[in-house]
């Protein structure tokens, strides 16, 4: 177990620091894995498993059968005379597909939980601004646990136990006072009835001040479950994927390095973290803080070149920024060029333990989706989404997503997964 400690704050997040060996460790189960970068021709297809070490590696060569994302439901305003109608959303922020079959929407600007069926007809609204029973202050975060949908308010510092009507059943207390939205502090569903919320630990020392541990908090629908996961951050000597610049007095000032690899993660059933870097299409299953590697799933892709012109472009604002304050201190001085661009965005974990990934690709970016043991089942195009929301996903093959129409309104869509055979 690893205790909570209070929020501190800070004009930039700093990445925090994981355990050395935990990290080599990860780093040395991803390098055994095949580095193949050729794909295998279409229609030859094929996963196969190599045990080495006590680690299973699954390889996913070639084109997968065929799939498809068929659209359900799309819940949001048609028109601009649609003013005040329930699907009107202030800011969505997380949206959950009930066992029941209803949409779950947190409407984060307008303090309610709104549920819409998927005919996309509006059912009921429930909670309100405030810090009362079934109050919400910062309404973060929402996922449905066994027969209980819960919120979290990163704010008020609960996790909030509703019933499919609205009916407020009770709290757990957390720490508050946390800011952030649905993309990273929020709740991650991993089984029907087992979650995660994001949560804080000890502080450590930075060049840049105190920063603090970054921890996944078990949850199922009756309170907390006593697991508490590690989030792993890339091992000293990794490309940076920001610069921070400290100017002024101790003002900091962040940048993003275009193109840069980072660590994307996300818990999973059993006490397991899928971790990945972006620059490789290598996703580890891994253990007692990144010490232990269960399974590595793998699939070559081709690199994609960063473009010349890119870069410059990418690199605009820091260059500029710099050329007006060159007495700023930065880490590191400047930004360093990757070799390729990333491969891979997030990764995600449904209820049912598929695993959905995000891949970046010039023709456009597609969702790849694995059964729990890592074979390919599927792979289709990606639609646009809201920046920094994260989907949702549920057992029975959907995927809820959020994005913004041209006049920055939010609208919900579902979609079922199709496979082929």
């Amino acid at each position: 177990m690893h205790p909570e400690s209070p929020l501190s704050t800070q004009p930039v997040p700093v990445p925090t620091i994981a355990p050395a060996g935990a990290l080599i460790a990860l780093a040395a189960a991803l390098a055994t894995a095949c580095t193949t970068d050729a794909a295998a021709p279409p229609g030859d297809f094929a996963t196969t498993f190599d045990t080495i070490g006590g680690t299973v590696y699954v390889t996913n060569t070639g084109t997968p059968p065929p799939a498809r994302l068929v659209p359900v439901v799309s819940i949001g305003p048609k028109t601009l005379t649609d003013t005040g109608s329930p699907d009107e959303f202030g800011g969505v922020n997380s949206v959950a597909l009930g066992p029941d079959g209803e949409v779950y929407v947190a409407d984060a600007r307008n303090f309610e939980v709104r549920v819409f069926g998927l005919d996309g007809a509006h059912r009921r609204t429930f909670g309100r601004q405030g810090e009362g029973p079934g109050e919400f202050q910062a309404l973060s975060s929402l996922a449905w646990a066994g027969d209980r949908l819960l919120t979290y308010d990163v704010m008020l510092g609960r996790v909030g136990q509703w019933s499919a009507e609205g009916e407020w059943l009770g709290q757990q207390r957390t720490r508050g006072r946390m800011t952030g939205g649905g993309g990273r502090i929020r709740l991650y569903s991993v089984g029907p009835d087992e979650l995660y919320r994001y949560a804080t630990g000890s502080a450590s020392e930075t060049r840049f001040g105190s920063v603090l541990q970054s921890l996944y908090v078990g949850l199922n629908s009756r309170g907390a479950t006593g697991d508490t996961l590690v989030q792993l951050t890339p091992p000293s000597g990794a490309l940076s994927s920001g610069i921070i610049c400290q100017h002024g007095e101790g003002y900091l000032s962040f940048f993003t390095i275009p193109f840069a690899p980072g660590l994307v993660q996300h818990p999973g059933s059993g006490g397991v973290v899928y971790s990945a870097f972006t620059s490789d299409y290598r996703i580890a299953v891994t253990r007692n803080e990144g010490a232990d590697t269960v399974r590595v799933i793998q699939r070559p892709l081709p690199t994609e070149p960063v473009g010349d012109d890119e870069w410059e472009e990418g690199n605009r604002e820091f260059e500029e920024w710099r050329a007006e304050n060159r007495s700023a201190q930065c880490d590191p001085s400047g930004p360093t060029r990757p070799a390729a661009k990333p491969i891979l965005g997030s990764v995600y974990i449904a209820p049912d333990g598929k695993l959905w990934v995000e891949v970046k690709r010039a023709a456009g970016d597609l969702w790849e989706v694995f059964d729990a043991d890592g074979r390919l089942l599927a792979s289709v195009p990606r639609s646009p989404d809201k920046r920094g929301v994260a989907p949702a996903f549920t057992a029975s093959d959907h995927l809820l997503t959020i994005r913004q129409d041209s006049l920055d309104l939010d609208h919900v869509d579902v979609w079922r997964l199709e496979r082929d055979g």
